[in-house]
């Protein structure tokens, strides 16, 4: 059994590289397409030329990335890596949780530092090449740090509340950590931007003016409360512009990046936001809260399954991840690595899912700006934005399929055009 599911392991690593390059090069061999016709006298040929170029570099450096980290996981893994650093944690601590703490931190450094070089590369070199990035090394190193730091307080303080409900309760570890975790999400929902974001980015109140009183005009008409509008400073990191929409009842708002300000006209901000307004009436935020809260239960109870302290499936998945080292005991870590592996086919049906109800509602907010007269205004942003960050303009459909959450222009912009007529 120890055997089979060894090779079970390897199938479903190589199957998920695999499945995801495939996808990748049928992207790729639609790269030469010629736009589509309705958008040519929007992008000139010097525009297409580097949009091409920019795609086919992204290409080369996902390829060479994707399949270094595939390697090296499996060279870790077969080498017995986990194995190795579960020996470590074993000598430094008998405490589950300070072992767990340990193990996933070392491995999440030795992660970070071998992906780092990839990391610089794509934005100091690759996006700068574009006139994409806007980062100085300071902000970039500061980035890696405070986000590290995020990780191992948020991180860290998760899981070992999850460690000591496995070790306290483990009959009725799953539905209460799903519990913990659901709360965890909808604060996070609710609060993120005025609790995460302000550590990478400044928000500020759009100030008075033309574009402040159109907003608040629109609002009205729109029949929708709009107490803060925030503008962010995303050209700080990179000239790509966006808006989102967060929060959760008196905590909504919109954001609006500097960059999205400076590209468009205050019609086609407007639009912008009728869209995101659009996301709100049609309560996304909500179903994707209520969607997620169940990808998680689902996940942990059949985690609940695999893991359970010192069962034959627990310790042959232990054996299994920690490859040639004898166990006398099942750990909490060693677990969670096998049941990652094994849940993979999984997790890309639900990323599957979750993508096509994405699409869903983008087209239903895209419907609703038009419905209010936004439609033409709506297009053209969505054109100006594409051809400003050089958006693949000729997806291929099995890639969009897996891989968008939202749909291409061209559908976007087709569908707009059928709910003006």
């Amino acid at each position: 059994m120890y055997e089979e599911l060894t090779w079970l392991f390897f199938g479903l690593l190589t199957f998920g590289f695999i499945t995801e390059k495939i996808l990748e090069f049928l992207n790729a061999s639609y790269y030469s397409k010629p736009i589509p016709s309705v958008f040519r006298d929007y992008f000139p040929d010097d525009n297409q030329n580097k949009n091409l170029n920019y795609k086919n570099e992204k290409f080369k450096y996902s390829l060479i990335n994707s399949s270094f980290s595939f390697l090296l996981t499996l060279v870790f893994w077969f080498f017995g890596g986990f194995g190795i650093f579960m020996e470590e944690v074993k000598l430094i601590s008998e405490s589950e949780i300070v072992r767990t703490l340990l193990f996933f931190g070392s491995i999440g450094l030795f992660s970070s530092l071998l992906s780092l070089p990839f990391t610089w590369y794509y934005h100091f070199v690759l996006e700068e090449k574009y006139g994409f990035n806007k980062m100085n090394q300071k902000i970039f190193w500061l980035d890696q740090l405070k986000s590290g730091l995020i990780a191992l307080i948020l991180g860290g303080g998760i899981i070992s509340l999850v460690v000591w409900v496995y070790e306290s309760v483990p009959n009725d570890f799953w539905w209460i950590v799903w519990i913990i975790l659901s709360l965890f999400m909808v604060l996070m929902t609710a609060f993120y931007a005025q609790i995460i974001v302000p550590l990478f980015n400044k928000q500020t109140e759009l100030e008075d003016g033309e574009l402040k009183e159109s907003i608040e005009n629109m609002a009205v008409k729109l029949g929708f409360q709009l107490d803060h509008v925030y503008v962010m400073d995303g050209s700080k990191r990179s000239s790509k512009a966006n808006a989102y929409f967060t929060g959760l009842g008196k905590q909504k708002r919109i954001v609006l990046y500097d960059t999205l300000i400076n590209d468009l006209e205050t019609s086609e901000i407007l639009a912008v936001l009728a869209h995101e307004v659009g996301h709100y009436k049609h309560k996304h935020t909500l179903y994707n809260i209520i969607f997620g809260l169940m990808q998680t239960g689902l996940m942990l109870y059949i985690m609940s399954l695999f893991i359970a302290p010192d069962s034959s499936i627990s310790m042959l998945l232990n054996q299994v991840v920690a490859q040639n080292i004898l166990l006398s005991e099942t750990h909490f870590f060693l677990g969670i690595i096998g049941f990652t592996i094994i849940y993979t086919p999984i997790s890309m049906i639900l990323g599957v899912i979750m993508n096509i109800l994405s699409r869903k509602f983008e087209y239903q907010a895209d419907g609703y700006a038009s419905r209010y007269g936004l439609g033409k205004d709506l297009q053209m942003s969505l054109i100006k934005l594409s051809k400003n960050s050089l958006s693949n303009m000729h997806p291929h459909p099995a890639y969009v399929f897996v891989n968008y959450s939202h749909p291409p222009l061209i559908d976007r912009c087709e569908y707009i055009e059928k709910q003006m007529s």
